[in-house]
């Protein structure tokens, strides 16, 4: 069973006084979740405590409802990822101009079989020129 010297518990009692986010609520959820497959909880302890945890303001009152959870449960999961395998950031601008470019063969075809082909073309064109003039956007700022 988790004690009082179990990492998040000390971590959380640490700073019992701050105010708990969305995702320390989710976690506490998960864990209880994860108690009540295990059969540590039964189904009205489940829900009596899920309600106290969206109820809960503070870390303090979180470490409260996860008294008599192993430890193992309670601990953040680690997000799965395939090992050796980065993920690069995407480039927005070469998505766009990708997509205008697929877009363009069959506009250009419909420009020589309609009459408002010839729109369709000219607005794919300016959205790729809006899309390549456009400076970077930085994120967070």
């Amino acid at each position: 069973m988790a004690g009082p010297g179990h990492p998040m518990r000390a971590a959380m009692a640490g700073r019992g006084h701050l105010l708990a986010s969305d995702a320390d609520r989710e976690q506490v959820i998960d864990a209880l979740k994860s108690a009540y497959v295990y059969g540590l909880l039964g189904k009205d302890d489940l829900d009596r405590r899920a309600g106290q945890v969206l109820a809960s303001r503070t870390y303090a009152e979180l470490t409260a409802l996860t008294a008599g959870i192993p430890a193992w449960l309670i601990a953040p999961q680690a997000p799965a990822t395939t090992p050796g395998v980065s993920r690069r950031p995407v480039n927005r601008k070469f998505v766009a101009c990708a997509g205008c470019l697929l877009v363009l063969g069959p506009a250009v075809g419909a420009a020589f079989f309609t009459f408002y082909g010839g729109f369709v073309v000219m607005f794919v064109l300016a959205v790729i020129g809006a899309t390549v003039t456009t400076p970077p956007r930085h994120e967070g700022a």
